[in-house]
């Protein structure tokens, strides 16, 4: 379990608010309030709520991991104390447990020093719980950046997450790191290839990066970054089509060729296609055999004085024998029919 950090008096004045919130919301139908002047009275009341809610959200995480430490010290073990009390304030457990995270977050921030307590206050809620996510670096970046004075919204901590990522990832070459630290290649389209690259195995790396040092611009990250997408939901979705096991196949090659004729994306799509339709096949199976038991064990439980139940089982027939047939619209024009053959079956019609 996470050691909770002490809450130090400097934590609790970093996360005092008023409790009185009766903004003078100006009235929106005065046409003597200057537009500007509208927008930044309730930009600025809306600040205060955001505050106001990240801070509520802080403390009551810190309640609620209270109640559940208390429990399982001296509960019954299984938490029924702990649950009940969620259910009295019609708390959900993912929504306690979230806002504990959260909690966590905030005292782990502020006790390991990456964060400066009286800088709390500029931070929006979402823009907190993504700080509490990013890497340590990432952390003091933001940190020092709120330290400045700026508002910390999810689009700086993003802003500040790609930034790092485009000059830390070892994954991009020294020609694209040197565009990004001087601004000519924008971070932020970055970090999309690094995320879809770490998914690659070293083997298909070097191609990318290659093509990324000789044409270190925009366009080729953007086209980079598709390229490593479509690959690896290429590797990805012919590891798990089992019936592509079944046959002598070479898949590199077959990624080779998609690639040299320009339709890995297609190929991407086939295979992941496949895996669906595998596994759409191993749920209708395993429904339909469901099906036949529950329509059994009904018939043993009916006779003739349930003719009604009787009728029902007989129209399920359709859905619970061998051959299933399905009408794909309502007047009946269209219909697929599947039969479903196990092994032995299968052998007894070669």
């Amino acid at each position: 379990m996470l050691e909770t950090p002490p809450v130090t008096e400097d934590i609790v004045a970093a996360l005092q608010m008023p409790v009185d919130l009766n903004f003078d919301i100006p009235d929106p139908e005065d046409e003597g309030i200057q537009e500007l002047d509208f927008q930044l009275q309730l930009d600025g009341f809306w600040k205060i709520c955001d505050r106001f809610d990240l801070q509520t959200e802080i403390w009551r995480g810190r309640i609620i991991r209270a109640i559940r430490d208390r429990e399982k010290k001296g509960g019954d073990g299984r938490g029924t104390g702990f649950l009940d009390w969620l259910k009295q304030r019609e708390i959900t457990k993912s929504q306690a447990y979230a806002m504990i995270q959260l909690a966590n977050s905030a005292d782990s921030l502020l006790a390991e020093g990456q964060l400066d307590p009286n800088t709390i206050n500029n931070f929006s809620k979402r823009a907190f719980i993504e700080t509490a996510k990013s890497s340590p670096e990432v952390q003091r970046l933001i940190s020092e950046s709120a330290q400045s004075g700026d508002r910390i919204t999810r689009r700086e901590v993003k802003q500040l997450s790609d930034e790092w990522t485009a000059v830390s990832s070892d994954l991009l070459p020294d020609e694209i790191k040197q565009k990004a630290s001087d601004g000519s290649l924008p971070s932020r389209h970055l970090a999309p290839l690094v995320k879809e690259m770490e998914k690659l195995p070293d083997t298909h790396l070097a191609a990318i990066q290659q093509e990324a040092a000789s044409n270190p611009d925009v366009d080729t990250v953007k086209n980079l970054t598709s390229s490593a997408r479509n690959l690896a939901k290429y590797l990805d979705a012919a590891a798990q089509v089992q019936t592509l096991k079944q046959y002598p196949l070479d898949l590199e090659m077959a990624l080779e060729e998609a690639l040299r004729l320009d339709c890995l994306n297609t190929a991407a799509d086939l295979v992941k296609q496949a895996t669906q339709l595998e596994q759409t096949v191993a749920k209708l199976y395993t429904t339909w055999k469901r099906l036949g038991s529950l329509a059994d064990r009904l018939y043993v439980d009916t006779g003739a004085s349930s003719p009604n139940l009787r009728s029902l089982l007989t129209a399920l027939e359709m859905l619970t024998s061998e051959v299933i047939e399905v009408q794909l619209d309502e007047g009946g024009e269209r219909t697929v029919r599947l039969r479903i053959l196990t092994d032995n079956e299968t052998k007894g019609l070669e």
